[in-house]
């Protein structure tokens, strides 16, 4: 099975801490890294945890608030100066461009790679990213800013050969991909071997959704729906649910109702307010709610299996 990883960059909130840097993590599917937001201090984050600056083949940033988007501008300074090539998509709600124009008029506008900015819909749902082995689609969100959350999924893939079954048959090599697309095979006496004792069935297709930040929205289980894994905000525990209300974020118990909801496989607990000293309550509150719940750290690697 092809890694699919998730590398927490910053899980923060609004203010940094001693103990948690700004929103960024990086998805890396297939030897393909994203970056998901890019907060203050991401381009060192990243260095911390030996991701590679040059593999990054696409940003993605939720909304236009500081603390998901001011690492952005010295990060792309730094490809620069590291003599990066390839383009680099940037996707993100169309508020963003003119602000990044203008920082890129200001601070980098002698670098050798071509920025590729792509305006994100943040009232509907699309694809808005897509290769051969999997699509990223927008998710809308309700924030003080347009938002909208990102869901990665994998492409189907073809079933695992079974090479003792090739060997036993004397299957030359050439027929293999046939057999992967559904091909039986049919020996030199005639006899026909069904595909299903060839192969084994392929493996289910996983997913990862990034959902911050957002006020608690009952129908959004709906578009998370058999989620391999659920990164949901989690300002707040639920003594603070006033605070989340006016400003717009969710508590622990609201993000694991999502989860529970959508049946997906796990929860990933972040965007932690700074006046929590301790996580651990927004922990307990949703296991109470979805036990497969789990709060996430800086330099922490999540590994979909």
């Amino acid at each position: 099975m092809e890694p699919f990883k998730i590398h927490i960059l910053g899980c923060g909130s609004a203010l940094p801490t001693l103990r948690h840097n700004p929103s960024a993590q990086v998805v890396e599917i297939r030897e393909k890294q994203f970056l998901v937001d890019c907060g203050e201090g991401t381009q060192l984050q990243m260095r911390r945890s030996k991701i590679g600056f040059n593999r990054l083949c696409a940003v993605f940033i939720s909304h236009i608030h500081g603390d998901h988007c001011f690492g952005l501008i010295g990060m792309l300074s730094s490809f620069g100066l590291l003599g990066r090539t390839m383009p680099l998509a940037i996707y993100a709600p169309k508020e963003l461009k003119p602000v990044l124009d203008m920082l890129l008029e200001t601070f980098c506008n002698d670098f050798d790679y071509e920025i590729q900015f792509h305006a994100v819909d943040t009232k509907k749902r699309a694809v808005i990213y897509e290769d051969r082995s999997l699509t990223v689609e927008s998710i809308p969100l309700k924030h003080r800013e347009p938002c909208a959350g990102f869901l990665f999924r994998e492409k189907p893939t073809l079933p695992h050969i079974r090479r003792d079954m090739i060997d036993f048959y004397h299957i030359p090599v050439s027929q293999i991909n046939n057999i992967k697309n559904g091909a039986s095979w049919t020996d030199e006496d005639g006899n026909v071997i069904p595909n299903s004792r060839l192969t084994r069935p392929a493996d289910p297709p996983r997913s990862y959704a990034y959902c911050s930040d957002t006020c608690y929205l009952p129908e959004l289980h709906k578009q998370l729906e058999g989620t391999t894994c659920i990164y949901h905000e989690t300002t707040y525990a639920t003594e603070d649910a006033e605070k989340a209300i006016k400003y717009c974020h969710s508590t622990a118990a609201q993000a694991a109702q999502v989860a529970r909801d959508a049946h997906a496989g796990r929860l990933l607990l972040g965007h932690y307010s700074s006046k929590y000293d301790n996580e651990q309550v927004l922990l307990e509150e949703a296991r109470a709610v979805f036990p497969a719940s789990e709060l996430t750290r800086e330099g922490m690697v999540v590994e979909l299996k």
